[in-house]
């Protein structure tokens, strides 16, 4: 079968991982916007050593691709530490050393104290997470990043749902993010690589379920 002509190799690459691993299902799902979606991505399900190496691999690969400009990761508590920590690690196989920090909930009142673990916040740093659901995490990690005097520069994440935020606006929590807090965003997969996948796969088990994700998108898509 001949793919599409716009098909994004590293996408379909990680969408297939995702589907593998099981990290990326089909059936209904409940979000928290209440919405009936018939795909849920769980980052939490990469969840041993050789998944999390491959998926920081993805990360570093599209990071390494995308050109952006930065000097350090930071992983929102709690999806984005282990995220921030294994991606530095790929980075600096790939021949590019980063320093890397990571937020606590609770503030720690002994040893180094505060909510700030790792390297020292500054220049240009890129936010690492999972997903952007409602830019909440982003907005946190903004103002802690600043509050240090460092730069937050740009956003990596792993699945673009590509879906309106609320019901009665016009724009993505990722658009949202772009736009109103002038970050860049980049993601290893969206959800128009998620039906490419689905369209061209040979699995008749996975083919059935592109229909309702396209209905999805008609409904919710940005």
């Amino acid at each position: 079968m001949t793919l599409p002509r716009d098909t994004d190799p590293l996408a379909q690459d990680f969408v297939a991982f995702s589907v593998e691993a099981g990290v990326l299902r089909f059936g209904e799902f409940k979000t928290k916007a209440g919405r009936l979606s018939p795909y849920f991505f769980n980052a939490g399900l990469f969840d041993d050593g050789a998944k999390l190496g491959r998926l920081a691999e993805f990360y570093a690969r599209r990071l390494i691709a995308s050109g952006l400009q930065f000097d350090m990761l930071f992983g929102p508590a709690y999806k984005g530490i282990t995220l921030a920590a294994a991606v530095a690690v790929e980075l600096a196989r790939h021949g590019r050393n980063v320093p890397y920090a990571y937020n606590r909930k609770e503030a720690k009142d002994h040893g180094e104290g505060g909510t700030l673990v790792g390297a020292k916040l500054a220049g240009r740093v890129l936010i690492i997470d999972d997903v952007i659901s409602a830019g909440t995490s982003v907005r946190e990690s903004i103002s802690m990043i600043q509050a240090a005097g460092a730069v937050p520069s740009s956003v990596v994440i792993a699945l673009d749902r590509q879906e309106k935020a609320t019901d009665d606006g016009s724009e993505s929590a990722v658009q949202f993010v772009q736009r109103q807090l002038g970050l860049e965003v980049c993601a290893i997969a969206t959800l128009k690589d998620l039906l490419q996948y689905l369209e061209t796969n040979q699995d008749p088990s996975l083919g059935a379920h592109g229909a309702k994700v396209a209905a999805y998108r008609d409904r919710y898509g940005v």
